[in-house]
């Protein structure tokens, strides 16, 4: 199915580009979302009326993540959890905890933004976390997980 790019798309393209993309892919996410529409003429001609107000709407929204990106860069959050022997946690910190730690400590992120390549985080310590903010800015924080013996 050939759908047109309203928005980057990382790892597929950029604003405007006509791609081809399973069926599946854009009609449970890419048109729903807003992010591309069907390679239509009528489309096609309606795309080219928008594209200076796209582009500077991708321009904005660019510009206000490479803000953010300047807020969180180097930050350090600390979270304090229970642990066990040997520094392993009780459960887990996950995308959830970072994001509600981080947006208590006015760093707001939405936990799809974290990643984290290894899955959640079982051991105490210090660690660097990945923020993906836009499909062109990425920084990283790093989070110092602190436990406290259970009595």
């Amino acid at each position: 199915m050939e759908v047109i790019l309203l928005d980057k798309i990382e790892n597929l393209g950029e604003l405007g580009d006509k791609v081809q993309v399973k069926s599946g892919y854009a009609r449970n996410y890419l048109i729903p979302f807003g992010k591309a529409k069907y390679a239509t003429k009528e489309n096609l001609a309606e795309f080219e009326e928008k594209r200076a107000q796209l582009e500077k709407e991708a321009e904005e929204t660019l510009v206000a993540a490479q803000a953010r990106k300047e807020k969180l860069q180097d930050a350090t959050i600390k979270i304090t959890t229970q642990v066990g022997e040997e520094g392993k946690l009780f459960g887990s910190i996950g995308t959830t905890d970072i994001a509600q730690a981080m947006t208590e400590n006015n760093m707001p992120v939405e936990k799809r933004e974290i990643r984290l390549n290894d899955g959640a985080l079982k051991i105490a310590g210090e660690y660097e976390i990945h923020i993906h903010l836009h499909a062109d800015v990425d920084t990283t924080i790093n989070l110092i997980i602190e436990g406290e013996e259970q009595t």
